[in-house]
């Protein structure tokens, strides 16, 4: 099976896999225990947070380990909860975490920042708004996870710092494909190992001084979030982290930038109703979003063709059950909902080779032969 899904969950590499497993022999005991054994653990925790530190840019004593980004967005919007914040201002393209839980814990005091087609948020709304109000934050991720499009997040910290507010950057998708240098000038930043070949349940989260904590119940990590730290996922998380941020040090992403654009092209010239989600804007080098030719029965949507041929694909929204709901960061950008079904996501990692997208290519070709075609007038109905 040829895996294209890697902005769900990337397969855990070995750099990782080999950290997690030494970890579980040097590091048995738990970093608060009082022994040498304990203290050794401790030891390990604080030359992993100094490695994060030192790739986002901010100190280590900002570093707090999470289970991921759902539980580092939690705690995100929870600590302005307690802190009493007024109205907060996060980009309708935000993962379900990020909106899920600044609604959870902030309820009508959300506000969303449109979108504006080429699939980033709109700026010169920020601008303008910032200028008659001032919220308690801004929410602005680094990379879309549906479509791979980079977002202005540093152009929106700019504008948060000349006006006093601080903002929030999910950079779960950005951290492990895209250098982290300067992330850590954000008030807060979230991540996720499992996304760039660490395991999954692991993460971290950069938090300003006098964090009110989600989780209670310990003194851990200095009182900003209670429970045993997961040692082996901490240090595998690292152990990833390093890895990709030596890739990126080598220029490698620039070659997988190409097999991604020749993948496009191809696709394009298969298959010419093709249109690629925020092709006009920068983005990640391992993604590709694309809205597909209708298909006359959803029970053989591109995606179930494909897994058939080998290929592991994701879509936005099933249209076989009939009950989700078409994604909401199409819709901010002005996607009609009728096409929702047809959008697929191609996401590539580090191992995906030159010959994997041409065989992804290869396989959507055959799908569209073996019967994905919509009937003549369908497709002359079908929405350009």
């Amino acid at each position: 099976m040829r895996y294209f899904d890697h902005n769900a969950t990337a397969p855990v590499c070995a750099a990782a896999r080999a950290a997690w497993l030494a970890a579980l022999e040097r590091f048995p005991a738990n970093p608060s225990s009082p022994h040498r054994l304990g203290a050794r653990a401790a030891t390990a925790l604080e030359e992993a947070g100094r490695a994060v530190a030192g790739w986002l840019g901010c100190s280590p004593l900002d570093v707090v380990w999470t289970s991921g980004a759902t539980e580092a967005a939690n705690a995100v919007f929870h600590h302005l909860a307690r802190a009493g914040a007024g109205e907060v201002w996060v980009s309708a393209l935000e993962h379900p975490c990020m909106l899920a839980a600044a609604r959870r814990w902030l309820g009508e005091r959300v506000r969303l920042v449109p979108a504006r087609p080429t699939g980033v948020a709109d700026l010169d709304w920020l601008a303008e708004e910032l200028r008659r109000r001032r919220p308690a934050l801004v929410a602005l991720m680094a990379a879309n996870n549906e479509n791979g499009v980079l977002q202005p997040w540093r152009e929106a910290l700019a504008l948060c710092r000349a006006h006093g507010v601080a903002l929030a950057c999910d950079a779960a998708q950005w951290v492990g494909k895209l250098p982290a240098a300067g992330l850590g000038e954000c008030d807060f930043v979230l991540g996720s190992a499992h996304k760039f070949g660490g395991p999954p349940g692991v993460g971290f989260l950069k938090v300003p001084r006098g964090f009110h904590p989600l989780l209670v119940g310990g003194p851990q990590q200095d009182g900003r979030r209670a429970g045993t730290e997961n040692v082996p996922g901490i240090l595998a998380l690292v152990a990833a982290w390093a890895e990709r941020e030596r890739q990126l040090a080598a220029g490698e992403a620039a070659e997988r930038e190409r097999w991604r654009d020749q993948f496009i092209a191809g696709l394009r010239a298969a298959l010419p109703e093709v249109r690629v989600v925020g092709e006009g804007a920068p983005r990640l080098w391992n993604t590709v979003a694309a809205v597909m030719p209708p298909v006359p029965d959803c029970r053989r949507r591109w995606v179930v063709q494909l897994d058939k041929l080998g290929l592991a694909v994701s879509t936005g929204a099933a249209c076989a059950s009939g009950k989700e709901q078409p994604s909401h960061v199409w819709l901010a950008l002005g996607g009609r909902p009728e096409e929702a079904d047809r959008l697929l996501r191609f996401s590539a990692g580090w191992d995906t080779t030159e010959a994997d997208w041409q065989a992804l290519l290869e396989g959507i070709r055959q799908a569209h032969a073996q019967g994905l075609r919509a009937p003549v007038a369908a497709r002359g109905a079908a929405p350009g």
